[in-house]
């Protein structure tokens, strides 16, 4: 083999990689504020800033209904877990989904969302086998994904009732650092208009 059809594979390989983290990871953020703000160790750029309201089709699973929600809330604080059923940090993930839900559920609209092509059918048989038990959501063009930077799995956001993001981060978290950052979503929620 020539030298430079080494070079070529091996630069090839290098791209498809590449392009392979950023499909999966997205674009990496240059910066962890927004205006100032720096309400957690986000790495994803979004918090402090605010989204359209988006419809997300909803499951007739345990403690969820089929129809649709609106994302994020109009008139309370709104927490999204990012999952997938194939991915085994959210099934580890969900223990502590429980224990926060049970602690703060009934201050926010708690909801869990997959962009995964999954049946109805399939994804309420996973959510009753891992005792999921409040409202789960469908996001197959993965449209809310991309605007709360929901990936890698399991991601978990929390907005305020001004639709303000106000925490983001990814990865297994502890019941109690869920709570903590729901509750960030609790506070005054400024009304001054939003970056985008």
């Amino acid at each position: 083999m020539r030298r430079r059809d080494l070079l070529a594979g091996i630069g090839s390989a290098g791209v498809l990689v590449g392009g392979g983290a950023v499909a999966a990871f997205g674009i990496p953020s240059p910066s962890n504020s927004t205006n100032g703000e720096n309400d957690s160790d986000d790495s994803s750029g979004i918090v402090g800033k605010r989204r359209e309201p988006l419809e997300i089709e909803t499951v007739d699973a345990p403690g969820s209904e089929a129809g649709t929600v609106r994302v994020p809330a109009s008139d309370q604080p709104t927490f999204i877990d990012f999952f997938a059923t194939w991915c085994a940090p959210c099934e580890k993930q969900m223990d502590a989904l429980v224990e926060a839900h049970q602690r703060v559920g009934d201050e926010v609209r708690f909801l869990s969302v997959t962009s995964e092509s999954i049946s109805d059918s399939e994804l309420a048989a996973w959510w009753d086998e891992h005792d999921g038990d409040w409202t789960i959501g469908l996001d197959p063009t993965a449209e809310l994904t991309s605007l709360y930077w929901g990936t890698p799995y399991p991601s978990a956001v929390s907005i305020d009732a001004s639709g303000r993001v106000r925490w983001a981060e990814t990865g297994v978290k502890s019941a109690d650092e869920l709570v903590a950052g729901i509750e960030r979503a609790f506070g005054d929620g400024d009304t001054a208009d939003g970056d985008e």
